[in-house]
C-alpha cells in the first residue's frame, strides 16, 4: 500500500525523504511526491508519475531545500495513477498533506467543500482531506485542533502527515486504523509508515495507538489520545542494520528471500523446541492453560496468509482432533457467523496491518471467543497489540511483495500450534520434525539449478494448471498464486480428484500442469490424475518424491525432492514453487520485487 515519510530536523530533509520513499517500494506504488517548507518560507512540492527514481531525477533538476517536510507514495484508489493524483496535495499553498488508506465518505464532503468555495485539481479522496484541514485550521488556528476536528468528520481507515506552511518547524501525524510510527533522532523527529523506511536515521521507534494525533518538532514530541489527552507511548529500540534488508548478492529481494528461509525457519524455532516437545507458553503467559480448553479452532486470514490458514486446518483435525474453520477475512467480517462455545480465533498477517484481518479481529472481541491469537512477523502491529495471545514469526523483514519466508515461517507457526493443541505423542513427533526443517529447506533450494531450466517451458505459456491432494491442495494453491503474482501468467489451482469436474476441459499440449506429489496415501489417486492429464496430451511438470518411479519423459519433468516427515511435508514443497515463480518471472521480464497492481501490505478494504 502507500507509504508515507516524514521529517523535521535541523538539516535539509529533502534527500532523506527521498531515500525513505526508496526503501518503502517493496510496498507497491505508481507515483511518487515531495513537499518541503523551503528557505523562502515557501511549500515546495514535486509530484511525478512513475518510480521514486523519476522524482529523484525531477528533484537533481530543480532542487528544492527545506528543514521540514512529508513524501509519499501512492498506490492508486481514487483516480487514475498520474501526476495530479500524485501526493502530496495542497490546500491555498498553505497546506500540504499525504495520505494512507481510504476517505469512505469524501464525496459528500467534496460537495460541501465545493459549496464553501474550495476548488479540486484532482480526482483523489486525499485532496479532500487537504482542504477540510485547511478549513478547520483557518476557523481555529491550531494544529492540533484542527487536525481532531478534520478526524471526527472523516469516515475509513487512513494515516496521514500534514505540513503547515505557518509551522515551519513542524509536523502533525494522524493514525486512524492504518499504521504509522515515528522515529526518534537527536534533535530531530521522523514519521514513516514502516520504521524501515526510517532505520538509516533513528534507531528507536513509538507506534502510534489507533485515534493518536502527534505534534513533531525537531526536540520535541508531543502525542495527543483519541480523546484529546496528552500521553506517552513507549519507545522500541531496533537494532537492525538496514543493509540486512538489502539484496546482498541476490538479483531480487524475493530470490534473497527465498534462500533466507532455511535461517529464517531457524528463528521462528529458536527458543520453542525442547528436547522432546515444543516448550509450553510460548505463545503468551497462561495459553497454555487456555488453549487446553479449546473445542474448536476458526482462523481468519487474507492471501497467503489463507493458504497457510488452509494447511493450518489439515493438521489441526488430524492431530488435534479438533474442529477447524478457515475463513477469508474480507467474507468473514461481513457475514452472520455462529460462534460456538470455547472457540479459539487466529489470525495470521505478515504486517499484522491488514485492513480486513484487523477488523475481523476487533469484530471477532465483542463476541463469545474463548481467546484471540495472532500469528504476525511485526511485534508492534496492530493485530499483536490487540490480540490476547501472540506468536512472533521472526521472519526478519520481507520486501518483495510476493511472500515467501513470511509464508514459510506461518507454517512452522502453525505447526508449532498443532504440536502445543495435541497430545504429547503428537507433539514429540512434530518436534522432532521441526528440528530436520531448516536442513530440509537447504536440500530443496538445491533443486534451484533444475528448476530454472524447467521454467523455460513456460516462455510461452499464458495459462498454467496446479495440482495438489489433501494438504497438499494449499501448497498447490500457493504455488499458482505465485506464479500469477509475478509472472502475470493466468493459474489456478485445484484438487487433483476435481479435474474430471471441469477443469480437464482446459488441458492441451498449450497448458502445463505443475503437480505436487509427495509420497503419502493419496499418491495412486493422483498418480491416476496425472494419467488423465497424459491422455489429453497435458504437460506435466511434476515435484515428486525421490522414492517415487517416474522419470522424466517427453510431456512430463519431473524434479526430485527429499523424503521428509509427513509435518514438514507442506513447507518443503513450498519452496521448488517459489523459485519456479520466480525464474518464470525472469523469462517473461516482469518486476518481479514490486509486480503491477499489488501492494506489500493492504490496509484497506
Amino acid at each position: 500500500m502507500c507509504g508515507i515519510v516524514g521529517a523535521v530536523a535541523k538539516r535539509d530533509v529533502v534527500k532523506i525523504l527521498l531515500k525513505g520513499l526508496k526503501r518503502l517500494e517493496y510496498r507497491g506504488y505508481d507515483s511518487a511526491g515531495v513537499a518541503v517548507i523551503d528557505g523562502q518560507g515557501e511549500i515546495g512540492c514535486l509530484r511525478t508519475k512513475g518510480k521514486v527514481a523519476e522524482l529523484a531525477k525531477a528533484q537533481d533538476e530543480t532542487p528544492t531545500l527545506g528543514y521540514t517536510g512529508i513524501a509519499h507514495t501512492r498506490w492508486a484508489t481514487h483516480g487514475e495513477p498520474s501526476t495530479k493524483n500524485a501526493h502530496p496535495h495542497l490546500s491555498h499553498d498553505n497546506i500540504a498533506i499525504v495520505h494512507n488508506g481510504i476517505i469512505e465518505n469524501y464525496s459528500e464532503l467534496k460537495v460541501q467543500l465545493q459549496a464553501a468555495g474550495y476548488t479540486f485539481h484532482s480526482e483523489t479522496d486525499t485532496e479532500v482531506v487537504a482542504h477540510l484541514f485547511h478549513q478547520n485550521y483557518q476557523a481555529c488556528g491550531e494544529g492540533i485542533k484542527a487536525a481532531s476536528q478534520t478526524l471526527e468528520q472523516l469516515k475509513g481507515a487512513y494515516a496521514l502527515a500534514i505540513l503547515i506552511k505557518d509551522k515551519p518547524d513542524s509536523l502533525i501525524a494522524v493514525r486512524k486504523g492504518s499504521p504509522l510510527v515515528i522515529g526518534l533522532g537527536i534533535d530531530e523527529n521522523f514519521v514513516a509508515s514502516d520504521y524501515l523506511a526510517l532505520l538509516p536515521v533513528a534507531q528507536n521507534f513509538i507506534y502510534l495507538e489507533d485515534g493518536d494525533i502527534a505534534y513533531l518538532e525537531s526536540g520535541n514530541l508531543t502525542i495527543y489520545d483519541a480523546s484529546g489527552v496528552e500521553v506517552t507511548r513507549p519507545s522500541r529500540e531496533i537494532n537492525l542494520d538496514y543493509a540486512s534488508s538489502g539484496r546482498g548478492k541476490y538479483r531480487h529481494y524475493m530470490l534473497k528471500e527465498i534462500y533466507e528461509q532455511s535461517s529464517a525457519v531457524s528463528n521462528t524455532l529458536e527458543g520453542r523446541l525442547g528436547e522432546e516437545k515444543v516448550l509450553p507458553e510460548i505463545f503468551g503467559v497462561g495459553s497454555d492453560a487456555l488453549f487446553d480448553k479449546a473445542k474448536r479452532v476458526q482462523i481468519v486470514a487474507c492471501g497467503t496468509s489463507y493458504h497457510a490458514a488452509m494447511v493450518a486446518r489439515y493438521w489441526i483435525e488430524a492431530n488435534a482432533k479438533l474442529p477447524c474453520q478457515v475463513e477469508i477475512a474480507s467474507e468473514f467480517r461481513y457475514r452472520q457467523h455462529v460462534v460456538e462455545e470455547d472457540t479459539l480465533f487466529i489470525t495470521l498477517s505478515q504486517s499484522g496491518e491488514t485492513a480486513d484481518t484487523l477488523a475481523a479481529l476487533r469484530q471477532a472481541k465483542e463476541q463469545n471467543y474463548l481467546a484471540t491469537l495472532a500469528i504476525c512477523n511485526v511485534p508492534e502491529s496492530s493485530l499483536v497489540r490487540e490480540s490476547d495471545f501472540c506468536l512472533m514469526m521472526h521472519a526478519g523483514p520481507e520486501v518483495g511483495v510476493a511472500s515467501t519466508k513470511a509464508f514459510t515461517t506461518q507454517l512452522v507457526s502453525l505447526l508449532l500450534l498443532t504440536a502445543i493443541l495435541s497430545e504429547d505423542a503428537i507433539n514429540k513427533e512434530i518436534t522432532s520434525a521441526l528440528k530436520t526443517l531448516p536442513a530440509q529447506i537447504e536440500l530443496a533450494l538445491k533443486q534451484n539449478d533444475f528448476i530454472k531450466e524447467l521454467a523455460n517451458d513456460f516462455a510461452d505459456k499464458n495459462h498454467t494448471l496446479f495440482l495438489g491432494r489433501g494438504v497438499m491442495f494449499p501448497i498447490a494453491m500457493e504455488g499458482s498464486l505465485k506464479l500469477k503474482e509475478i509472472s502475470y501468467i493466468h493459474a489456478e489451482a485445484y484438487p487433483a480428484g476435481e479435474l474430471k469436474h471441469g477443469p480437464l476441459a482446459l488441458v492441451d499440449e498449450e497448458m502445463p500442469v505443475v503437480v505436487v506429489a509427495p509420497n503419502d496415501e493419496l499418491l495412486e489417486k493422483l498418480q491416476a490424475n496425472m494419467q488423465e492429464v497424459q491422455a489429453r496430451g497435458g504437460k506435466l511438470v511434476v515435484f515428486a518424491n525421490e522414492e517415487i518411479t517416474l522419470q522424466t519423459q517427453k510431456n512430463i519433468q519431473v524434479s526430485r525432492m527429499p523424503t521428509v516427515s509427513r509435518y514438514i511435508m507442506p513447507i518443503v514443497y513450498t519452496i521448488p514453487l517459489q523459485l519456479l515463480s520466480y525464474h518464470v518471472a525472469l523469462i517473461k521480464g516482469t518486476d518481479v520485487d514490486q509486480p503491477r497492481n499489488l501492494a506489500k501490505s493492504v490496509t484497506v478494504e
